[in-house]
């Protein structure tokens, strides 16, 4: 396969509904794409900005299963964990997300995995949260920054495991 191309991610709220969509193309099959997410191993590498390490606690990737994480940047520490709902395998994710300074804001997150041809792969994350006002308060908090290099981080990965 050819070097790794600069793909966009978009991010995007749906207007007048407590939505965040987050549309990424990948340069590698959904398989591959799918296993970055939920190997433990391979997830702390690229989720969150550079400037973060991460260390996984909890990680029961089936439906039904848990998760728990934390992200630290030298005296700032931030813990995650969620539920899987459903798990299919190369396909879909389902899952909550909370983090600890916001026990109350737990959000509903779809991810799917769209074959793409040329080898490719298509993600398309769509996150549930109460509000519109906590919608906005996202949006505007950074998360781009850590979800464009994260993405970013993903994308240098898939291309080391060529």
């Amino acid at each position: 396969m050819s070097a790794t191309t600069k793909n966009e991610t978009r991010i995007e709220a749906v207007p007048d509904l407590p939505v965040i969509r987050i549309i990424r193309e990948f340069d590698a099959p959904p398989a591959r794409v799918f296993r970055a997410w939920v190997d433990p191993e391979l997830f702390v590498q690229w989720i969150g900005p550079r400037s973060i390490d991460t260390t996984v606690e909890t990680w029961d990737v089936r439906t039904g299963g848990e998760y728990r994480y934390t992200a630290r940047r030298d005296d700032f520490e931030m813990g995650f964990y969620g539920s899987f709902h459903q798990v299919r395998p190369n396909e879909r994710i389902v899952q909550t997300w909370g983090f600890d300074a916001e026990p109350d804001a737990v959000s509903l997150e779809t991810l799917t995995f769209e074959a793409l041809e040329g080898g490719r792969c298509r993600t398309v994350g769509v996150s549930v949260v109460e509000s519109l006002e906590i919608r906005d308060q996202i949006l505007s908090s950074g998360m781009d920054v850590g979800v464009n290099e994260g993405y970013e981080k993903l994308d240098e990965l898939l291309a080391g495991q060529q």
